[in-house]
């Protein structure tokens, strides 16, 4: 299992402390939540924050973009080193060529879906795709509580990548704690997301071994 803390959740007043935490544990990526406070109804941060966060991370960075017209930003991402990149199926009018451009420029090209997205409309776009994000809450802020059926969302995607002979990932966002990962992943995700659940936990590091299972 791969385990992706989400740096929304950390202290930005001591962020490289946190950075360097998650380069010591036994994660595999850093997420990052770029909101624009139109698509979500929050704005995090931009970037200046995603420049120095690159500079002091060992980790994969894995940015999930929850913006309108994300296409308008890709290069710049791909230029700090972002290596796995999600834009959002409600946001892109030519998702196609959107994950076309991702992958021109060298980065892993992401899907992500809310909660309300059933995951059969992808059946069209699924071999473009490196990995689909599964978002189990509504985007936009930190610390909601988990939304159960994204439990069958995994499932039935895992399913429809299965049968194509795919090797697509399947990363989950939201609410993931260590009570719901083992559910996660054995309804097939790959990748699980945790940002309170990480950096609220008195020990940041042993919370990290838990969500792996």
């Amino acid at each position: 299992m791969i385990i992706a803390p989400s740096i929304l959740a950390a202290d930005f007043g001591n962020l490289a402390r946190d950075i360097q935490m998650v380069n010591r544990s036994e994660a595999e990526w850093i997420h990052l939540d770029i909101m624009d406070g139109v698509f979500v109804p929050n704005i995090s941060y931009g970037f200046p924050v995603v420049s120095a966060i690159a500079k002091e991370a060992k980790k994969v960075l894995d940015a999930h973009l929850m913006i309108i017209d994300p296409d308008r930003y890709v290069e710049n991402f791909a230029k700090m080193g972002v290596e796995y990149l999600s834009v959002h199926y409600e946001a892109c009018t030519h998702l196609h060529r959107s994950l076309q451009n991702i992958r021109n420029l060298g980065m892993k090209a992401g899907v992500a879906l809310n909660p309300h997205t059933p995951v059969h409309l992808l059946e069209d776009i699924l071999e473009e795709c490196d990995y689909v994000l599964l978002m189990s809450v509504n985007p936009g802020f930190g610390g909601q509580k988990f939304i159960e059926n994204a439990v069958k969302k995994v499932a039935a995607l895992k399913e429809m990548i299965l049968k194509r002979g795919l090797q697509t990932l399947i990363e989950v966002d939201g609410g993931v704690n260590r009570h719901n990962a083992p559910i996660l992943a054995a309804a097939g995700a790959d990748a699980l997301v945790a940002g309170s659940s990480v950096f609220n936990a008195p020990d940041p590091l042993a919370e990290i071994i838990a969500l792996k299972g």
